[in-house]
């Protein structure tokens, strides 16, 4: 695939969600935050809702009580255009509040995210008399003549075990980057957390093709991308069995009360409920299995390959293994 076209956002805004799990109900996230009725849009505006709460996280412990990050996916470049850009962003949106100062300067805050470190960048500023500070590996507090407090995470010097989900979204990862990323995906117990990993992962697939082609035939990482799959398959397969019970539940219910008897009204609800159920469950494993078949197909396993394992794992006929491969 072509790194361009990869949507390295949608990736990001799970990223950064995951990198606050632990203060997710201190914040509240606004992905694309519109500044007003012209496409101009901030990356993500996280807004703290109490403005004494401690962020566990050490890229939020320079958060304020608005806080607008701008993302640079690997290939875009972050320069000195770049940089007054979001200064000018902040500027738009302190000035939107809904009275006159409502939002404090000194409560708005700019974070630059970026893989790479903008070096061209540092020296412009150097030259235009900004202070440069590294209190932490891979992020860099800016100090000068602009209106807010400004820092620039460089992901590629983050520590990996600490910030995985932002490091993930790198088109450079190792094999032990993407086992480690697998791991943290496997100790996620929530739903939400689950999903917002599946994009992350996307991505992280998507930009690594290299690795994953290195794993083909490795049985030991295709089993752990497997309990990966597993809870998305089962949780696919629950919902559609839900929608389905209702559905059934509902043309029962209209079947029996045009027969105008109840005992017509139960046995149409009976009906429907079962043909509703085996229905669900058969659109929920299929939605599950054929994701699965596309990401083994990513780490490089031929389909005879996966079809027996899926034959194996779910004790499926040859037949039935077929069904999710088109």
């Amino acid at each position: 695939m072509d790194r361009a076209k990869i949507q390295w956002h949608p990736g990001f805004v799970a990223a950064m969600n995951l990198e606050f799990s632990e203060n997710r109900d201190d914040l509240t996230f606004e992905p694309e935050y519109n500044l007003n009725t012209k496409p101009l849009e901030i990356d993500l505006l996280v807004i703290k809702k109490q403005p004494d709460v401690f962020l566990a996280n050490e890229i939020g412990s320079f958060f304020r009580g608005h806080n607008i990050i701008e993302y640079k996916s690997p290939g875009d470049h972050l320069d000195i255009d770049a940089f007054y850009k979001s200064i000018a962003y902040a500027a738009l949106y302190k000035s939107y509040g809904r009275t006159v100062d409502a939002v404090k300067a000194d409560d708005v805050t700019v974070t630059l995210i970026r893989e790479g470190r903008p070096g061209g960048l540092f020296q412009q500023l150097k030259k235009q008399s900004f202070q440069i500070t590294n209190p932490l590996d891979g992020i860099y507090y800016i100090n000068g003549k602009i209106p807010f407090s400004l820092q620039i995470i460089v992901t590629a010097e983050l520590d990996k075990k600490e910030h995985v989900w932002l490091s993930a979204l790198s088109a450079r990862l190792q094999k032990q980057d993407m086992k480690e990323l697998f791991y943290r995906i496997q100790q996620l117990e929530s739903r939400f957390d689950r999903e917002l990993a599946d994009s992350i992962l996307e991505v992280s697939v998507d930009a690594n093709k290299e690795v994953l082609e290195s794993w083909k035939g490795d049985d030991h990482m295709c089993e752990a991308l497997m309990e990966i799959m597993e809870p998305e398959i089962r949780l696919k397969e629950k919902e559609w069995k839900e929608a389905a019970m209702q559905e059934g539940m509902q043309k029962g219910m209209q079947r029996g009360m045009q027969e105008g008897m109840q005992k017509g009204m139960q046995k149409g609800m009976q009906e429907g409920m079962q043909k509703g159920m085996q229905k669900g469950m058969q659109k929920g494993m299929q939605k599950g299995m054929q994701g699965s078949v596309r990401m083994l197909r990513n780490l490089g396993h031929p389909d005879e390959e996966i079809k027996a394992m899926l034959m194996k794992e779910y004790d499926l006929s040859a037949e039935e293994a077929e069904l999710y491969f088109r």
